[in-house]
């Protein structure tokens, strides 16, 4: 088992990971996970722990997880727009079919603000293309 483990773990956190290069060669035969950095994904910030330097194979390995982290993100965030959009359908049909007088009243006004508030971004990003794509 221990020789199938990767020689680097990330810990998600937030806005990042903590990252660990995991030891299995020692005495006593157990993972060892020794923290050597943190790591921003949104500014791309890397900051060695404690006083330790990074090598160049910490850099890369560091890299390609934080292109590949974002590159998972990215379609999260469309997956999740497209959830949106299903979940608007689901809406409307329980709005149509099975809400009641006083559900409908706890949710109205809170969706028509949201929903002008989309649209309004929508359609102003919409116009926003058209008019670069004529420019």
């Amino acid at each position: 088992m221990a020789g199938d483990l990767p020689d680097y773990y990330f810990r998600v956190r937030e806005n990042g990971a903590a990252v660990f290069r995991v030891d299995t060669e020692n005495r006593q035969r157990r993972i060892d996970m020794d923290q050597i950095a943190v790591i921003n994904i949104r500014n791309g910030e890397v900051k060695p722990h404690g006083d330790r330097t990074l090598s160049d194979t910490d850099r890369e390995v560091i890299d390609d997880w934080m292109t590949e982290r974002r590159a998972i993100l990215a379609e999260r965030d469309i997956d999740d727009i497209h959830r949106a959009v299903d979940y608007l359908n689901l809406t409307t049909q329980w709005v149509q079919s099975k809400a009641t007088d006083d559900e409908l009243e706890n949710v109205t006004d809170a969706l028509l603000l949201a929903m002008h508030d989309l649209r309004s971004t929508l359609v102003r990003k919409k116009a926003d293309r058209l008019m670069k794509d004529k420019g």
